[in-house]
């Protein structure tokens, strides 16, 4: 049966724990989590959260296999992830396939807009 991006949006959701921008603060301020953000490159010029890696959702699966060369060093599957989007959507769905590919530690943080104007630092794009 053919599923609806809702229904796709649905299971990310219940698959990946969201947080709050202050407890993404709050993981940060741990100092072992990574900050992914997982929009598109034209979106980056707009800002990024500080200390962010910067994979499109689209390059996700090529950028966190480990076995493959275009592996980013920074996406270790014992290493917790904190990924966002421009609203949480995308990040929801990266959450799961992070999570398909054997990455345990996996975070919804959310949406840009909503992270910054909680008062996380950007950094310009």
């Amino acid at each position: 049966m053919a599923m609806s991006v809702q229904d796709m949006l649905a299971a990310a959701n219940a698959a990946v724990p969201k947080l709050s921008p202050e407890q993404v603060a709050a993981r940060l301020a741990e100092g072992d989590a990574v900050l992914l953000d997982v929009r598109d490159p034209p979106e980056w010029q707009g800002g990024t959260l500080r200390g962010a890696v910067r994979v499109s959702r689209g390059m996700l699966e090529f950028r966190a296999d480990p076995a493959l060369a275009s592996h980013h060093p920074a996406l270790q599957k014992q290493a917790t992830l904190l990924v966002y989007c421009a609203s949480g959507g995308r990040s929801a769905l990266a959450g799961q396939t992070l999570r398909a590919l054997g990455y345990a530690q996996v975070f919804n943080a959310g949406g840009f807009k909503d992270l910054a104007a909680a008062g996380l630092p950007i950094e310009p794009g």
